[in-house]
């Protein structure tokens, strides 16, 4: 049928004849639709590709191996989506707070990065070698600047001092015997002669704590609740059985650098908790 067609065409072109037929207009195909890059999970529509997670998966649990750790792939998986959300939420919130780090600000950076650890032929290589792509390593690192500075501000914001309880504990194993101190002193036993008998170097002296920084929140919680000079009843850990007792109270005491650093990891937690109930996630089947 091309040959007849290119046939006519010869004839008609050579007996100077018109075409008789109506020309018929040309159409131009529409360009293919790029391919969606599949996404691990998306946090209010910005989303972490496939490659990316499972490279940022395989990270983690080299990491773990490094300290004579072997996590359950499972437990990585859940690991790492986590700590990403919390990245994006923050990397967000950082955006929309007016935090910006265009590709200049971030090639800057990239830079100072290289020159530091030997030139750009030798960060290449620890990217290839931690497997990251060029464009993963941007994106990566774009990210963890947004969020590092939304985590800062909101850090910023917590205060030096606050409510703090100075508390002393007996802490025995034994559920019997935890009982029986407890008897003795409800009948008027000195708490620090039985605290000194079941710790003789610190005499159970957990020194001032404010909210959230003990481990354990029913400790916390119940030593909150009791009067200056009270004691509580027995308290079941996982650690054992624990009486305590408040010395002092004093509502805004300045916070020793750990506790300060605690109420700070508390206060970032909470945040980044209350985004999650409120953002849109949406996980990509397993």
């Amino acid at each position: 049928m091309v040959m007849i067609a290119l046939g006519l065409s010869a004839c008609a072109s050579f007996f100077g004849s018109e075409p008789t037929s109506t020309p018929q207009p040309t159409f131009t195909p529409e360009p293919p639709t790029a391919t969606p890059v599949p996404m691990a999970f998306t946090v209010n529509g910005e989303g972490i590709p496939v490659v990316e997670f499972d490279a940022e998966v395989q990270r983690y649990v080299s990491s773990q191996e490094s300290l004579g750790k072997t996590v359950p792939s499972a437990d990585a998986t859940s690991t790492v989506i986590e700590d990403l959300i919390a990245q994006l939420l923050l990397a967000q919130a950082a955006r929309a707070d007016g935090f910006t780090l265009d590709d200049a600000a971030l090639q800057s950076r990239i830079d100072s990065l290289a020159a530091q650890i030997g030139g750009a032929g030798v960060l290449s290589k620890w990217e290839s070698e931690h497997g990251y792509t060029e464009q993963a390593f941007r994106s990566t690192l774009k990210r963890a600047a947004e969020s590092a500075w939304m985590r800062d501000k909101i850090i910023s914001n917590v205060s030096s001092t606050a409510e703090q309880v100075h508390v002393q504990q007996i802490l025995l194993y034994n559920e019997g015997t935890a009982q029986s101190f407890l008897i003795q002193l409800n009948g008027g036993a000195d708490f620090d002669e039985l605290a000194l008998e079941a710790d003789p170097v610190t005499r159970g002296d957990l020194g001032w704590v404010p909210r959230g920084y003990l481990l354990d929140a029913r400790i916390e919680e119940i030593a909150f609740s009791l009067a200056v000079g009270e004691h509580s009843d027995v308290i079941a850990t996982d650690v054992g059985f624990h009486i305590v007792r408040v010395l002092e109270r004093d509502p805004a005491r300045p916070l020793s650098p750990d506790a300060f650093l605690a109420v700070q990891e508390q206060a970032l937690k909470q945040w980044i908790e209350e985004q999650r109930q409120q953002a849109d996630v949406i996980l990509a089947p397993q």
